[in-house]
């Protein structure tokens, strides 16, 4: 401990160790006057406290902490604390160290130099409470759907007061309740933040975070993270494989079920009852495969699921359509010598020419199809008109070329005519006007 005696302008001082040291001040004070620095310190750290003076004739220099004591006294030591140490002393400066800062250290410290008068400069330090690492409570797993969740965040041992931040994945919270609480020793703070909201099925797997940010963090918070498990009812959708279905083909309808806890396996029903065609019908998990299409197989399809939270259901309307049909253009050609051949040739042509375009048709077309096809009948019927009327055109030119006139009896007695005339005169019962006999094959 040091004392200090002002004596007739002589500064009379003793040290530690008793020792008397005689100080004489500066006639002239002007230019010399100590500079210091607040300092801000996180707790358990170390806080460096620095005296400065510009111009000094060989006065001394003191440090004294808030309850005016004295620490250092130039370079002599005179508060007993191992946790206080010299840095630097000189003429210019004089600079001390505090290690592991506790929050009763904070105050306001002073730097004295002693001329006449006693020049002074105060230096605040600040000793900063670091929170504690922060805590969620209030949830519970697993958390139903709709229900009302609040959770809430909590850190003491701040100071001052800690900020409390949430968030949602990367999404920040705003709408939430904070608290600030005193310490009992009245040095440092409790705070709390509640976050309220309804259990909704989008934030099952969320990550629900909170967020402790504070000066002596150094940019670097605590944070404290809760995942959200919600069950809910399954969420069910169709989907087919097929926007036309056609007799003949294959389809495959999926039953898309989703739901925490997953639902498995799914129920396949049609028109409210069992499927009716299991060889054809088949179920492959949420798969239902529907083989060789045929118009018995419309109807409403149901897709089923359950778990332990509830079910849901969908439907799907099948309508199987006729197979797609494309009729290929055909050529007849006719090729007639008589006119009974044109008439055989006809109903032949004919035939083969339905056949053709029977032909056509798409080869996955069941036997048992019942469906009209117009524009197949009219083909046909125009096919046929043509080679009928085709063959009335070729028998009327065959009739016409070959009508004669013929005779029934042949002359008689001409053998030995001169020449023709003769003979037809000649002829038994030949006359000139006598009437003739015409046969016509018609």
């Amino acid at each position: 401990m040091c004392s200090i005696t002002f004596w007739d302008k002589i500064i009379i001082v003793r040290d530690v160790k008793g020792l008397l040291h005689q100080v004489y001040p500066q006639t002239s004070s002007q230019g010399q006057f100590p500079l210091t620095q607040n300092v801000t310190v996180v707790e358990g750290g170390t806080a460096n406290l620095t005296c400065r003076v510009d111009q000094n004739d060989n006065t001394s220099l003191q440090w004294s902490n808030p309850a005016q004591q004295t620490l250092y006294f130039d370079d002599k030591k005179a508060l007993r604390d191992n946790r206080i140490e010299l840095v630097r002393a000189s003429w210019h400066e004089l600079s001390i160290s505090v290690s592991d800062v506790s929050l009763s250290d904070e105050g306001q410290y002073t730097c004295s130099l002693f001329t006449m008068p006693v020049k002074t400069s105060k230096a605040f330090l600040t000793v900063l409470g670091v929170p504690e690492k922060p805590q969620i409570s209030g949830f519970t797993s697993p958390v139903m759907e709709g229900e009302r969740m609040q959770l809430t965040c909590k850190t003491s041992g701040s100071k001052p007061a800690a900020d409390i931040r949430w968030f949602k994945n990367d999404k920040e919270i705003k709408d939430v309740k904070y608290l600030k609480e005193e310490d009992a020793t009245r040095r440092t703070f409790t705070v709390s933040s509640t976050l309220d909201f309804r259990a909704d099925r989008s934030e099952d797997g969320v990550v629900v975070s909170c967020r402790v940010d504070h000066e002596s963090l150094n940019s670097t918070p605590q944070i404290a993270m809760q995942v959200l498990e919600i069950h809910y009812t399954p969420s069910v959708k169709i989907i087919s494989s097929s926007s036309w279905p056609e007799e003949g083909q294959s389809i495959v309808l999926t039953c898309e079920s989703k739901g925490k806890p997953l639902p498995e396996p799914v129920l396949w029903t049609k028109d409210g009852g069992e499927l009716p065609d299991p060889e054809r019908m088949v179920v492959n998990g949420r798969d239902l495969r529907i083989s060789f299409l045929n118009k018995t197989d419309n109807g409403t399809y149901r897709c089923e699921a359950t778990n332990p939270i509830g079910q849901n259901s969908t439907e799907y309307v099948l309508i199987v359509h006729d197979v797609s049909n494309t009729l290929l253009p055909t050529t007849v050609i006719p090729s007639l010598t008589t006119a009974t051949v044109t008439t055989t040739v006809a109903l032949t042509t004919s035939t083969a020419t339905s056949a053709t375009a029977i032909s056509t048709r798409d080869p996955n077309a069941l036997a048992g199809q019942t469906g009209p096809d117009h524009a197949l009948i009219g083909g046909i019927v125009a096919v046929v008109v043509f080679v009928t009327l085709c063959s009335i055109i070729l028998l009327g030119r065959y009739l016409a070329r070959h009508k004669g006139t013929y005779l029934t009896n042949e002359a008689k007695g001409a053998e030995d005519a001169p020449d023709a005339d003769t003979a037809i005169i000649n002829a038994e019962g030949s006359q000139v006007n006598a009437e003739e006999k015409k046969e016509y094959f018609i």
